[in-house]
């Protein structure tokens, strides 16, 4: 397990990396000091296993930066973390794709306990971001649906089949449609009728509202298995909820 911290203050980084070693065993924390860095070090050793990114940062800013790692490398998870934790920060790193926000005022417990929910991709969101001010749906601010009692939630409480789970869980990581075909060998039309239905279980319009109301759901996903790949005459639209 490979996670970069993206931070311009070399305390706040070692604080992090050693809070991060009871998390996993063999863990290996890459340390930058500004997205340009980060980059570098991508570059030089591959991908990381999850990305850790302040928002106040030297050069590129922690949200151009955060756009840069979708756009360059999709499949990397990222999670924000900022002392700017108020309601449309915290959407707005929702818009441009990441998995998480994480106040630098959390405690320490608090941090592992949102770090081990995402990285058993789940989404961490904090409190605040479910009160009063910008409009959110229904459906984020009180789900109506909820799982038995003691039990994981997952998409099947929703009504969803394995495959809507797979698009939302991908959809979620801010992945386009055409990747999300691309990664479950599913037509453009299939996705897109997959993204329909999974809103509309969830009672939203957006992306970042699904977000809020997975994290509110706490909402835990299978690793997304690829499908046959389609025929290419849009066959595999008829096919895609019953591939697994």
């Amino acid at each position: 397990m490979k996670i970069l911290l993206i931070d311009d203050h070399p305390l706040f980084r070692e604080g992090v990396a050693l809070l991060l070693k009871p998390l996993m065993e063999g863990l290996e924390t890459w340390e930058a000091g500004s997205c340009e860095e980060a980059f570098a070090l991508l570059a030089e050793r591959g991908s990381a296993d999850l990305v850790m990114i302040d928002l106040g940062l030297p050069g590129l800013s922690g949200l151009e930066g955060l756009a840069r790692l979708r756009q360059d490398h999709p499949e990397m998870p990222v999670v924000v973390m900022s002392s700017a934790d108020d309601k449309d920060t915290v959407l707005a790193v929702l818009d441009a794709g990441a998995m998480g926000f994480i106040p630098k005022s959390s405690t320490s417990q608090l941090m592992l306990g949102a770090l081990r929910l995402i990285l058993a991709r789940g989404i961490y969101l904090p409190p605040s971001v479910f009160l009063s001010g910008r409009s959110i749906s229904p459906a984020v601010a009180a789900p109506a649906v909820a799982p038995p009692a003691g039990l994981d939630r997952r998409p099947a409480d929703l009504g969803l089949t394995p495959r809507q789970a797979d698009v939302l869980h991908l959809l979620l990581q801010g992945k386009p449609a055409k990747l999300i075909g691309r990664q479950l060998n599913l037509s453009l039309s299939t996705v897109k009728a997959h993204t329909s239905a999974v809103l509309r279980a969830l009672n939203v319009t957006t992306r970042t509202q699904a977000v809020l109301a997975a994290s509110r759901l706490g909402l835990r996903f299978d690793e997304p298995q690829p499908a046959q790949a389609p025929s290419g005459d849009g066959s595999d639209s008829c096919m895609a909820s019953s591939s697994r």
